[in-house]
């Protein structure tokens, strides 16, 4: 039987506490129900569960209370490829489900998950911030009644990118939420530097883990057909990100990026060469991302500059197009933003696979009874394992992971890239 929660891979303690959270929720929709038509049921959801924590606000609907195991706002932690956005979306499909299970099949269901349900919002920005009037926008649209009799729902897939100013008008419609009102907000961990802390106080944290490479594999080889090798290959190549892992598996030129990007420390016999290798790697990134978003980019504009009549012959149709001039000009503006947070995202797996290169080579350094990441680059790794000594080795590793701050700090990714080349040469 489909399940909202099927793609959800290796998460069973919070697909628990969602279901449980689902279920109080639909229970909470039926006593309203059965209240509004003169019955006398209790508004109390079912599947109560005092360790599970009350409404950390004790705002909103009067159900959503202390001992239930439902509540207005949540956060979705953990580490990329984990599925924040998947356990988010599929929550929002469990809340709006019409048999309150999360069943995947009834209307409620299948609309949510495929983005159409009128009640249910999602935040996934283009750019490299969610600015302060798009979220009052979005926050005054999820106060409105549901139209479906259940939740309005809004769920923000990275809220690490909200403006202080977002953030604040966020944190005022959760603190007063409106009934039938759920919030959903994904983040990489609860640290001040990804959510603030007044939010945070104020949600259910759920908390995700790398998927293990088995249940990954599993999920290739049964659902998508790949051939158990290559499933299990690229499932430990992906560090358990179940999308990268599909791409590795079916994309012939993802293949190929990595592989430029694992032949790396073998470049780097000069300072020359590390500013070649730094050029490349960029190139490449913006190479990806520009592919990524060009067939985006051309429907956006084409459907734009339809509806403000291009190619229009009747009157004003050339003055509408010289009128128009601001709305194209913001077009452009929000498209590369969207692409300058496509390169970051190109170049940020780079530098996850560098990473995984050279830990790979610590753990055999250190003969550490551990899977490796990169298991068809061994020879390499073992290579390496016996030129470098464990420290210099960790230290090429935190340079690749300083690297990575350094460009989420909003540094210049070449300035940062080619800052990191030069440490790893160095050692």
């Amino acid at each position: 039987m489909p399940d909202v929660f099927a793609d959800l891979v290796g998460q069973p303690e919070a697909v628990d506490t969602l279901r449980r959270a689902a279920l109080a929720a639909a229970e909470t929709v039926r006593a309203a129900a059965a209240l509004r038509d003169g019955g006398t049921a209790e508004a109390t959801p079912a599947g109560g569960d005092p360790s599970a924590g009350g409404d950390p606000a004790g705002g909103g609907d009067p159900a959503l209370g202390a001992g239930s195991a439902m509540t207005h706002a949540w956060i979705f932690t953990g580490p990329p490829g984990s599925g924040r956005s998947v356990a988010a979306r599929a929550f929002a499909a469990a809340l709006q489900c019409l048999r309150g299970t999360g069943c995947g099949e009834c209307a409620g269901c299948h609309t949510t998950l495929t983005g159409t349900n009128a009640d249910v919002r999602f935040v996934v920005p283009e750019g490299l911030s969610i600015g302060v009037s798009e979220m009052r926008a979005l926050v005054l649209r999820a106060a409105s009644t549901p139209t479906g009799g259940r939740w309005q729902v809004l769920v923000i897939e990275d809220a690490d990118r909200l403006t202080e100013a977002a953030g604040n008008a966020l944190l005022k419609a959760i603190e007063e939420p409106p009934p039938r009102t759920v919030f959903l907000l994904c983040t990489p961990s609860t640290h001040p530097d990804d959510i603030s802390v007044t939010i945070r106080s104020r949600c259910r944290l759920v908390a995700l883990v790398q998927p293990p490479a088995e249940a990954v594999a599993a999920v290739l080889r049964d659902r998508d057909g790949i051939a158990p090798d290559v499933a299990a290959w690229a499932a430990a190549a992906s560090q358990g990100h179940v999308g990268r892992a599909r791409r590795l598996a079916r994309d012939p030129d993802a293949r190929k990026r990595r592989e430029a990007v694992l032949a790396v420390p073998r470049r780097l016999t000069s300072v020359g060469a590390c500013f070649d290798a730094a050029s490349t790697l960029i190139e490449a990134a913006e190479a990806e991302a520009a592919a990524a978003v060009a067939e985006a980019d051309t429907t956006e504009r084409s459907a734009l500059e339809t509806a403000l009549g291009a190619g229009g012959t009747g009157r004003g149709a050339a003055g509408a197009i010289r009128g128009a001039a601001g709305q194209l000009k913001d077009l452009e503006r929000r498209q590369k933003s969207r692409a300058t947070r496509a390169q970051r995202d190109a170049l940020d797996r780079a530098l996850v696979d560098l990473a995984g290169f050279y830990r790979d080579v610590l753990t055999v350094a250190m003969r550490a009874p551990v899977t490796p990441v990169h298991t068809d680059v061994a020879t390499m790794t073992a290579s390496a394992a016996g030129k470098w000594t464990a420290e210099s080795t960790l230290r090429r590793l935190e340079a690749v992971l300083s690297c990575r701050t350094a460009i989420e700090t909003n540094v210049k990714p070449r300035i940062a890239v080619e800052a990191m080349m030069l440490a790893l040469w160095r050692g």
